[in-house]
């Protein structure tokens, strides 16, 4: 199967691009490398991906690349590209949201629809579509309810592809990511630093009290998912939360960090930041109905994952 994988350098893209070869797939990679992290990182991320001879790259931006040509033969559009990050979304960047956000996945659709062998769109959608929302844990029938200019641009987007769906039957699914952690996990994300600080002997900042939550979810969970929703044909048309059951707060997690490691980790909290959500936690039983999807990997488990790929990524640093 030929698959596109927008965002391939990034953290999510990168993962299911490798996991696609692996399964025997053909993989068309496309990534900006839009300046929101040093692009080492991401270059660092595509190293697996280029290994494999069925593995093609293309660097552009979806917003003046010749689209229909590269989605010629395509079978599965993995989308995930997108301008990331809620606290920066505010001012003047929030033009990029736009642009990256909404207008790439417009016109990535409007290339989609002509697109002779497609089976399926899939959509990386994101749980602050949510906000405040309640009550929990948040079914996909809750109202939407963004409390960030980027959670409005992945709404926006997401609703794209409904449109699309019902309009010109396009084979979309669009899965509302719950935090996702894991290696590769961009430097600004909370666990990244988290682990950095530790490993550097640092305070950890913390935005707020520490008493928010987050069901947190890994990346090989993500990754499954997306598999899952690329071959369920009754996940067509469908809005599904893809979590991880770890609806956590914050000081659990350090507790946690400090078990892992070892180590005192020493926290300071700062102003809580706008557009965060206090709290997030997914229902996922319409995931489960209509993939199959379960969650593999605990907290525990994948949080030392992360931590050692963190202690290799900065050993020279």
């Amino acid at each position: 199967m030929r698959c596109l994988v927008t965002g391939v350098a990034g953290f999510v893209g990168s993962h299911l691009a490798e996991r696609l070869l692996q399964d025997g797939h053909e993989v068309w990679g496309i990534d900006g490398f839009i300046n929101c992290y040093p692009r080492f990182l991401k270059e660092r991320n595509l190293e697996g991906p280029l290994s494999w001879n069925t593995f093609h790259f293309f660097e552009g931006n979806l917003l003046a690349m010749p689209l229909e040509s590269l989605l010629d033969g395509v079978s599965w559009i993995f989308h995930q590209a997108a301008q990331a990050g809620v606290r920066k979304s505010w001012g003047d960047d929030f033009s990029c949201y736009v642009n990256y956000n909404v207008l790439a996945t417009q016109r990535l659709l409007e290339a989609a629809t002509a697109a002779k062998t497609l089976r399926r769109f899939v959509y990386a959608s994101s749980s602050s579509v949510y906000g405040d929302a309640v009550p929990f844990p948040l079914s996909e029938s809750a109202a939407p309810h963004p409390v960030s200019p980027y959670g409005v641009t992945k709404l926006a987007a997401e609703q794209l592809c409904q449109l699309y769906h019902s309009n010109f039957l396009l084979p979309t699914v669009s899965l509302r990511y719950f935090t996702v952690y894991g290696p590769r996990q961009r430097p600004d994300m909370a666990f990244h630093r988290f682990c950095k600080a530790v490993l550097a002997h640092e305070t950890v900042h913390i935005f707020g009290d520490g008493q928010q939550t987050r069901d947190f979810t890994y990346i090989s969970d993500i990754v499954e998912a997306n598999l899952l929703a690329a071959t369920a044909d009754s996940a067509i048309g469908s809005v599904l939360n893809i979590a991880g059951g770890s609806s956590v707060t914050m000081h659990q997690v350090l507790s946690l960090l400090q078990e892992i490691t070892g180590s005192p980790v020493p926290v300071q909290f700062l102003h809580k930041q706008s557009g965060d959500a206090l709290h997030t936690c997914a229902a996922i039983d319409r995931a489960q109905q209509l993939l199959g999807y379960r969650s593999q990997v605990s907290l525990r488990e994948g949080l030392a994952h992360e931590f050692d790929y963190i202690a290799t990524l900065y050993a020279h640093s």
